[in-house]
């Protein structure tokens, strides 16, 4: 019974909540504290502060180690299941649609829209995150490197991660 009420929580969370990880924590405190009684403030305070220092999304995170916290190894699948299926419905679903209806002409005008709206995101994220990178020469001439490695010298991501890190540390 407890798995099924991890993963009703989670897919509460997930579906009714929206702007992100960070979105989710007031709906993921309100769940384990609140309504459930799960786990006490302190403890909630420290899976947070876990969450954001391990690797992946907040809310998945978080999910994952309150999961695990209450009802052990099947307690964190459930939630990590449970947090992310209502993202992955809706994925699945507009998917479905898009496969369905791809030959509306209202459907290709939408999609020609879009293209240049994401490639202006992708190009000002980058812009910012250089910016704020790049403090000298030797970081642009850096990134030229790998640059080239990249797409003139075909060269694996990972060979170029552990070359870019040992420049860094011989560089600075």
């Amino acid at each position: 019974m407890i798995y099924l009420m991890l993963f009703w929580a989670f897919f509460k969370v997930g579906a009714f909540s929206f702007g992100g990880g960070y979105a989710m924590i007031p709906l993921i405190e309100k769940e384990i504290i609140d309504i459930h009684h799960w786990l006490p403030m302190q403890e909630f305070l420290d899976i947070l502060a876990i969450s954001q220092m391990t690797p992946g999304p907040i809310a998945i995170n978080s999910a994952t180690f309150v999961g695990y916290k209450v009802a052990g190894f099947w307690g964190s699948v459930m939630a990590t299941l449970g947090v992310t299926a209502p993202s992955f419905l809706v994925i699945l679903i507009l998917a479905l649609l898009i496969l369905k209806y791809r030959h509306l002409p209202l459907l290709d005008a939408f999609f020609k829209g879009v293209r240049p709206a994401v490639i202006a995101l992708i190009v000002q994220a980058a812009y910012s995150v250089g910016r704020s990178s790049f403090s000298g020469v030797k970081d642009v001439i850096l990134a030229l490197a790998v640059f080239v490695g990249l797409y003139k010298l075909k060269m694996n991501p990972l060979i170029i991660i552990a070359l870019s890190a040992a420049a860094g540390i011989i560089m600075y």
